[in-house]
């Protein structure tokens, strides 16, 4: 099961790939377009690669690379040209390939001759499919278990593969070209001066699983265009002062419009995979995060990431997955070879925070104006949750949950620091499991806090006492056990024999949000969290450079990950620190400039004085859900806008830097309607807010606030049949 496990690092796709992504499906491939079997590359679908090869020449020769243009996450013209045999002159044939990918991949290929004379041209495409594991692919240890066969008819060319019984099937279409076992190939001359075109496609056709890949007419919207028209028409259109952060945003709304995925049981409900190229699949804390932070684009992506979950929530003790009662996935694979060592399942669970992360995403999409019934249906889910964390996930009773893997091939670390070494003493001495970490207890306090809150919500008084007392005794207890005194910031863990791992990390900024942190600590740790040691200029380190495990180039020791640093700013709002937030914000923004818009999953810890621009993290995924969502979370947090429909209330206080500009935003989702914001120099207006709800130029009470003050917040409540106008699953 060494699939699950991220002590297997993935190897480099290499430098100027070009990644593909629609839903399930995604490719890689080299700067020219070529797919290499020998790379991490090819087209994958629901985790399998089904194309493996898929590399043109001309005259026999490869493409030479010139630029390759991503038009929209699962578009790109790639241009290159023929290099001339005689080596010493320009080619005057340059090759368009204009590729598009969704349950397979259709081509267009243009040759442009821009000789005075005609040019005779042997066009072939060679292809593939090894029907490997994803896993495999990623840990290059391909197996190549499949019994192949192939069949080349004119204009196609069928791949068939049997393994266990199973069968697959990858068809290469070419209209007019000549198959054979390796190739379709055309014979072609192209005019002086003029052009030829040829459409290729490649799907796999077999198992009833895939859905046709369209090859539309002139002018029609492909099953990609349409999809995401839809998402257009749905989300927020933003316009803001600043045009790079506006470019930024509208690149994270693309990106996280493309990774958008099925449930395959419910294909209404839509969840966000966790990101390309090795995770596009349904994760359990990667998907409930970023959900959440997209909530003000999309409250649906959240609620159907919810469902999802809650349809596989762990029923059983199974040491193999690492299942338990009440237990939310770490993650869904669909390869075959997956759910064999999984004994036959699909779903691994080996994650300590996704479980309280899914009760915290609940009482967030509370908030959003759903329909009572819709959140009824999963407060049991909650409770069950709740149940495990008392249950399972403090499996010594000392009042904080911890992790240990069940079985040798599960995930040594099971939070999101979960790479084999990313958990360390400050000598860099690794931590020894069960491991405590401080942002789980945060997170576990905030999902006693939420739990409270809905529970006083439907009049159920007694419940929420109980975990609000729940609450308040583990934050205690935190404070006591996980506080280092002469260091002045909170320990990463505690180790299993209850020993505080002493690294300066930056898990405690996870702590600032949910409010498990004493108020009077909080000074300490932001200083800390800002201090030049923990904040490189671009964001704020996962771990000190004084520490003995950092390393700059490292997956979790040293790294900045924009989301860790979104969460962190978002702390910091919590407890006054605008500044500090705003610094944050501002450097992040600014190092998404240097990769067109787009912020990776995590780039280098080098400091800023260091090099001019951020460094790249060579495994780093891009598109990335959580990273996607980063500057979408880090402007809303600036706005300091936060609805609770079910309070009837709406709060707004901005603190966006000068620097940024005027931001006006339209077709906002706002309970059942859409609303217009407007924030400028000279003040803050909201056009088209539902009749229910009141505007609060302030900020929001946090939920541990609420919940404090739970009986006077409760009498303010707006009465049920006013604020839910119609019943509805998807706000706006």
């Amino acid at each position: 099961m060494a699939g699950w496990n991220a002590d297997t690092a993935a190897g480099p796709v290499g430098a100027g790939t070009v990644t593909l992504v629609e839903g399930s499906s995604f490719c890689i491939s080299l700067p020219n377009g070529d797919i290499d079997p020998k790379l991490p590359h090819g087209l994958f679908l629901e985790d399998t690669r089904i194309l493996s090869r898929w590399n043109l020449k001309v005259n026999g020769e490869t493409v030479e690379p010139l630029t390759a243009e991503l038009q929209e996450p699962y578009r790109a013209r790639f241009a290159g040209r023929v290099p001339r045999r005689d080596r010493y002159a320009d080619s005057s044939l340059v090759v368009e390939r204009l590729r598009e990918v969704g349950t397979g991949i259709l081509e267009k290929i243009t040759i442009r001759n821009y000789s005075p004379i005609p040019a005779n041209c042997v066009v072939s495409m060679e292809g593939d499919s090894d029907f490997a594991d994803l896993f495999e692919v990623k840990e290059a240890r391909i197996q190549n278990a499949w019994l192949k066969s192939r069949q080349a008819e004119t204009g196609s060319l069928t791949i068939n593969a049997a393994w266990h019984g199973l069968r697959k099937k990858v068809v290469i279409t070419a209209s007019g070209a000549a198959a054979s076992p390796e190739a379709l190939t055309f014979h072609v001359v192209v005019p002086a001066h003029g052009d030829w075109s040829a459409f290729l496609t490649a799907e796999p056709d077999g198992g009833g699983t895939s859905r046709s890949f369209l090859h539309p007419a002139p002018g029609e919207a492909s099953r990609q265009d349409r999809r995401r028209q839809e998402w257009v028409a749905k989300i927020p259109v933003l316009h803001i002062g600043n045009h790079a952060i506006e470019r930024t945003l509208r690149r994270s709304y693309d990106d996280l419009g493309a990774l958008r995925i099925e449930d395959p049981e419910h294909p209404e409900r839509i969840v966000v995979a966790a990101g390309a190229p090795w995770f596009m699949t349904l994760f359990g804390r990667d998907s409930l995060l970023s959900s959440i932070m997209a909530m003000p684009v999309d409250p649906s992506l959240a609620l159907g990431t919810l469902q999802t979950l809650a349809d596989r929530q762990g029923t059983v003790v199974d040491a193999v997955s690492e299942e338990e009662p009440g237990k939310i996935l770490h993650e869904v694979r669909f390869s075959m070879s997956s759910s064999l060592e999984l004994g036959g399942r699909s779903a691994y669970y080996g994650t300590v925070d996704a479980t309280p992360l899914f009760v915290i995403a609940l009482g967030e999409v509370s908030r959003w104006g759903f329909a009572d019934e819709t959140i009824n249906a999963l407060l049991p889910h909650a409770d069950r949750a709740l149940d495990w964390i008392q249950n399972y996930g403090d499996k010594d009773g000392d009042g904080f949950v911890e992790y240990e893997r069940q079985n040798d091939r599960g995930l040594i670390n099971q939070g999101w620091k979960d790479s084999w070494d990313g958990v360390n003493f400050a000598d860099g001495t690794l931590a020894q499991p069960p491991i405590a970490l401080c942002e789980v207890q945060g997170y576990v306090f905030g999902a006693y806090m939420s739990r409270a809150w809905m529970a006083y919500a439907t009049g159920d008084h007694a419940l929420g006492t109980d975990l609000q007392n729940r609450a308040a005794r583990l934050k205690k207890q935190f404070n006591e056990r996980f506080w280092l005194p002469e260091r002045g910031y909170y320990a990463v863990a505690l180790d299993r024999d209850k020993k505080p791992v002493d690294a300066c990390a930056s898990n405690m900024g996870h702590c600032l949000l949910n409010g498990i942190i004493d108020k009077d600590k909080a000074p300490l740790v932001v200083k800390r969290l800002m201090s030049p040691e923990m904040f490189s200029g671009w964001g704020v380190r996962t771990l000190a450079s004084n520490m003995g495990a950092y390393n700059p180039v490292s997956y979790h020791n040293g790294s900045v990950w924009p989301h860790d640093n979104a969460i962190i700013q978002a702390g910091l709002l919590r407890y006054g620190f605008v500044e500090e937030a705003q610094r944050i914000s501002t450097a992040l923004l600014q190092a998404a400039e240097y990769s067109e818009g787009r912020l990776p999953e995590l780039f280098c810890g080098f400091s800023r004085e260091h090099f001019s621009a951020p460094v790249p993290y060579p495994t780093a995924c891009s598109p990335q859900a959580w990273a996607a969502t980063t500057p979408i979370y880090l402007v809303t947090n600036l706005m300091r806008y936060n609805p609770d429909v079910s309070l009837g209330r709406l709060w707004i206080d901005p603190v966006l830097p000068e620097s940024y500009g005027d931001l006006h935003i339209t077709n906002a989702p706002m309970a059942q309607s859409r609303i217009t914001i407007d924030i400028t120099s000279t003040g803050t207006t909201i056009h088209g807010l539902p009749e229910e709800l009141v505007l609060h130029h302030g900020t929001r009470p946090w939920m541990a606030d609420l919940v404090e003050n739970s009986r006077a917040w409760s009498n303010a409540r707006t009465p049920p049949d006013k604020t839910r106008k119609r019943e509805s699953d998807a706000p706006g």
